[in-house]
């Protein structure tokens, strides 16, 4: 407790919390601002019989916008595809892998790009989504047309626009990842629901408090495990030789290099369920039986939708891993300043070791994140358990939580204060 008291005492801290809390309701109230010429009433009871289908697990993402297709329906999901889309094209094209190395400028560029694809995708998606809610029986859409379709689109699109522009003021004027908050923020919305969802199952007999009990501490043990993944690390030994400055030896200490086995983070089952949606938005755009086909057996628990969830997510997480961690620069920079790893030669030698052994531990981390997205679909398909409170949800609220606490605890410790966890048990960032 005495942590939280210390917030109160750096203005600026405070203030920065207030400011990402502010600009996080007015998303939430957003949410609840219907798009126009929609019925409602007639959307929820559709949308009801949807909820473990692959529109059910858009609105996750989309924090219920989609549910009653508010303005804010498309969520944040067009700007994460159109970061993955740049991101790939970063690796290919040579422009934007020299731009992507100009330092801010640059990054300021490839973001001026996601920007834009951004808008693209949202035109699309948006006027996707219009073309399949005039075909919905009953209908739900009181004058179809082309005026319809135009101003859905319009209307969802400036929607993402301004969560884009929302989630940018929060990482720069307030505490934390303003993307990443905004998909916390929604989905932390929504368990209000399940936890009342479960409650109308006991009441009804379906359940029984034995089984509660065990659900209850499954989620605990689910929520330690991702703890206890996303803090671990391989510490690599760094030993830096003596050196003489002037009339100073410096050097001499041993130290150790980080490596987490999760670096990633939550982004590869971010971009894993965005990739997955793909195929259903082009199937409402454009109505072609192999795309419906196939977007039909991409449903959430379908066979074929865990392996492709399960090899995105694991190629993501080498492919993220690989642009945020690059083992020649950490080699080059141990030798510029006298490092090196006992037994291990300076320079190309040092970066495969590193290397390689990045490679088993991503493979490890990988393991995990499949692991805890894919549980859910276990339970609650093969046998039949409500766990509502897992998978990608629930490592995305607590890998955001995770970091929002770290950059919370740098500030306190930064001003001398007492952080908000014990000396000995600080937490690690991600990078």
């Amino acid at each position: 407790m005495s942590g939280f008291q210390n917030i109160g005492k750096i203005p600026e801290l405070k203030r920065r919390i207030i400011v990402s809390l502010a600009l996080l309701a007015v998303y939430r109230l957003g949410v609840h601002i219907p798009t126009p010429g929609i019925d409602g009433v007639a959307l929820a009871a559709m949308m009801s019989k949807m909820k473990g289908t692959l529109l059910g697990f858009f609105d996750m993402f989309a924090g219920g916008g989609l549910e009653r297709l508010s303005i804010f329906a498309l969520g944040i999901m067009p700007y994460i595809s159109a970061s993955i889309i740049l991101q790939l094209l970063t690796v290919v094209v040579p422009t934007l892998e020299k731009l992507s190395k100009e330092g801010d400028a640059g990054r300021k560029k490839i973001t001026q790009y996601t920007r834009y694809g951004t808008v693209v995708i949202s035109i699309i998606q948006g006027f996707g989504i219009a073309m399949y809610l005039e075909r919905i029986q009953p209908a739900v859409v009181y004058n179809p047309g082309m005026a319809f379709r135009l101003m859905t689109m319009i209307t969802l699109t400036a929607g993402t626009a301004f969560i884009m522009w929302l989630g940018e003021q929060i990482t720069e004027k307030g505490i934390g990842n303003g993307i990443s908050l905004i998909i916390f923020a929604g989905i932390v919305a929504r368990m209000p629901n399940a936890i009342a969802g479960t409650a109308t199952l006991v009441e009804a007999g379906t359940l029984n408090w034995f089984l509660i009990i065990i659900l209850f501490a499954l989620v605990i043990g689910v929520i330690g495990f991702i703890v206890f993944m996303e803090t671990s690390q391989r510490r690599i030994p760094v030993q830096y030789a003596k050196r003489i400055v002037g009339r100073k030896m410096l050097g001499g200490q041993t130290t150790h290099l980080p490596l987490k086995v999760n670096t990633a983070g939550v982004i590869p089952p971010i971009f894993a369920s965005s990739i997955i949606m793909f195929p259903a938005t082009i199937a409402g755009f454009a109505p072609w039986e192999p795309i419906k086909k196939f977007a039909l057996y991409l449903t959430p628990g379908s066979l074929l939708h865990e392996i492709f969830y399960i090899g995105f997510i694991v190629f993501f997480c080498y492919f993220y891993t690989a642009i945020v961690f690059n083992p020649d620069n950490v080699a080059d920079n141990m030798k510029k300043h006298g490092g090196y790893i006992p037994g291990i030669r300076p320079g190309k030698r040092t970066a495969e070791y590193v290397d390689k052994i990045l490679t088993r531990i991503t493979l490890i981390g990988a393991i995990y994140i499949s692991f805890v997205c894919v549980l859910p679909t276990i339970l609650v398909r093969k046998f039949n358990v409500p766990f509502y409170f897992g998978g990608t949800a629930l490592l995305i609220v607590v890998g955001v939580a995770l970091d929002t606490v770290q950059q919370i605890e740098s500030h306190l410790i930064l001003r001398h204060y007492d952080g908000l966890v014990k000396k000995s048990q600080r937490i690690k960032g991600r990078r």
